[in-house]
């Protein structure tokens, strides 16, 4: 594992590179010389976070698209309200 520094101007010039040097592992980024931020691969922070995938991303794939759900509704009773 390959650890980068940029600085955010560097970031700012050629973002590409960044991403380019992420694949290798994290690019650290620098404001006025302190670490700021980190650039990860989704691989990479998906391992570190210890998820593999959530129900939102998991229902944003194209292949769920084709499922049909219709779940029923909720019947909700509503009474006057009693002022006494």
């Amino acid at each position: 594992m390959t650890i980068t520094t940029v600085s955010s101007r560097e970031l700012n010039q050629d973002v590409s590179k960044a991403k380019k040097a992420s694949r290798s592992g994290p690019v650290f980024i620098t404001d006025r010389g302190k670490p700021a931020h980190v650039l990860l691969t989704i691989k990479d922070y998906h391992r570190l976070a210890g998820q593999t995938r959530n129900i939102a991303d998991a229902l944003a794939m194209p292949a769920v698209a084709d499922i049909e759900f219709d779940p029923p509704r909720a019947i909700i009773g509503l009474k006057p309200a009693n002022f006494d």
